[in-house]
């Protein structure tokens, strides 16, 4: 799966969070060959979701700086698709990174597991070597 390119070269905004490390640019060369992907069991939420809320194009996922090891995640629906996202299609989904996101984020697979009375996404990150004891942070 190629994510597709966005044509407008300008940046976006920084995805860094307290302090002032801003996460690296990736050159557009690097984005092939990297992948996100999703479980059924995400595409069907996130459809689902997407269907009831009458609007969006997929999900916006990436990562800020925050917490105890260092990165977190974020996930939310997307409205639109911005110039500099990097669009990946799984299950019929559109998953949007930011091309600061995806060196941490690349080879993730997105799940949507429910656990007795929890439920919610979990994030198969192969670049993940640590993760905070509170599960709200991770270190690659």
């Amino acid at each position: 799966m190629q994510p597709e390119q966005a044509t407008d070269t300008s940046t976006g905004s920084c995805t860094s969070g307290p302090g002032e490390t801003a996460l690296p640019e990736v050159a557009p060369a690097q984005v092939f060959g990297m992948a996100v992907t999703m479980t059924e069991a995400a595409a069907r939420h996130v459809n689902r979701f997407l269907s009831r809320r009458g609007k969006g194009v997929g999900v916006r996922l990436g990562v800020k700086t925050t917490g105890c090891s260092g990165l977190a995640y974020k996930l939310e629906f997307a409205d639109e698709i911005a110039p500099e996202d990097v669009v990946f299609e799984d299950k019929g989904v559109k998953i949007l990174v930011d091309p600061k996101s995806l060196p941490y984020i690349d080879g993730t697979e997105l799940d949507f597991v429910r656990e007795g009375l929890n439920e919610g996404f979990k994030f198969n990150n192969p670049k993940e070597r640590d993760r905070c004891g509170c599960g709200e942070s991770f270190r690659v």
